[in-house]
């Protein structure tokens, strides 16, 4: 049996990212299997759309387990996640080099830089293998996490061509590098196998002994709100039914189970679309706050969904 990898005590995400789960940290410490954590009835950790990997930071940081598998569609987060795993000092040079650049010019010639650096990552695209770890993986995280770090919100949004499409964020002082989280990451990432794909490419990692995570891109609030395009192929009502079919076969497998989503009733308290999808679970609702609206005025506090397959353990 493989031997838990030690606590990593200072790992963060390395990205922003749309729905990342940092604010809601502590309603979800109020709703983990705490006592099969603890005492290691659970030894795996699965999360099948890692994103920023809040969570994923947030557990390991106070539990070990003898493997993590990690998920998303989204070919250019997880070239950044395994670049960070396979090649940190290469990355660091890289990063190094984008931040001094960028630290020793004024506004304009900043924002001249950011956007050179965009139009690069997407006309680089096309010759970019996203199936084969090689060298050109390594300048393209790079610039994955220095455009995350200067665009606009700090968002990660993509045209139907998969093109970048953020403009300029005019922070003050963007935290580029950040080499010491890095290096913690890569620690962690050491355990820990990195999946490009569909969501149910995770099947095979789940047993009786794991724990799964699922944030999916969420269902939108209204006609107006939607924010799927995380990556190309976004994420549709249908593709939500398909979720909780696979929520249910993992059930069965007698994993335990967390999935997060939007609560409907934010907007019509007559959408019962996820208490039916998952009638028979847990469904709690949690405040959050709503991030990601240009419309400033719409931005504040709702209600998340966080529906679990257990009874809910205080932390």
């Amino acid at each position: 049996m493989a031997k838990s990898h030690k606590i990593v005590t200072g790992a963060r995400p390395f990205l922003k990212w749309a729905g990342g789960k940092s604010q809601l940290l502590g309603e979800f410490g109020k709703c983990l299997p705490v006592r099969d954590l603890t005492d290691k009835t659970i030894t795996r950790y699965v999360e099948p759309f890692i994103g920023g990997g809040a969570l994923f930071f947030y557990l390991n940081k106070r539990f070990s387990f003898e493997q993590c598998t990690v998920c998303d569609v989204n070919e250019e987060l997880i070239l950044a996640y395994r670049v960070i795993q396979k090649s940190l000092p290469l990355l660091i040079g890289e990063l190094e080099t984008l931040e001094s650049a960028y630290r020793a010019k004024d506004e304009r010639r900043k924002e001249s830089l950011y956007y050179k650096v965009r139009d690069t990552f997407n006309g680089d695209r096309p010759a970019i293998n996203f199936r084969h770890y090689n060298a050109r993986w390594i300048g393209r995280a790079a610039q994955i996490i220095f455009l995350n770090h200067t665009c606009y919100n700090g968002l990660f949004r993509v045209n139907r061509g998969g093109g970048f499409n953020v403009p300029f964020g005019r922070y003050k002082n963007p935290d580029i590098l950040n080499g010491d989280n890095l290096a913690e990451v890569a620690t962690l990432l050491k355990n820990t196998r990195i999946i490009r794909g569909d969501f149910t490419r995770c099947r095979t990692a789940v047993d009786d002994r794991t724990f799964v995570y699922f944030d999916p891109p969420y269902r939108p609030l209204n006609p107006t709100s939607s924010f799927t395009s995380y990556s190309r192929a976004g994420f549709s009502e249908k593709d939500q039914v398909r979720l909780a079919k696979f929520f249910r076969e993992l059930d069965r497998k007698g994993a335990k189970i967390m999935l997060s989503n939007s609560d409907p009733g934010n907007e019509n308290p007559g959408d019962s679309f996820f208490d039916e999808l998952y009638a028979g679970y847990t469904i709690r609702r949690v405040p959050a706050k709503r991030m990601i609206n240009c419309n400033g005025a719409r931005r504040g506090t709702v209600s998340e969904l966080l529906i679990t397959n257990y009874g809910t353990t205080k932390a």
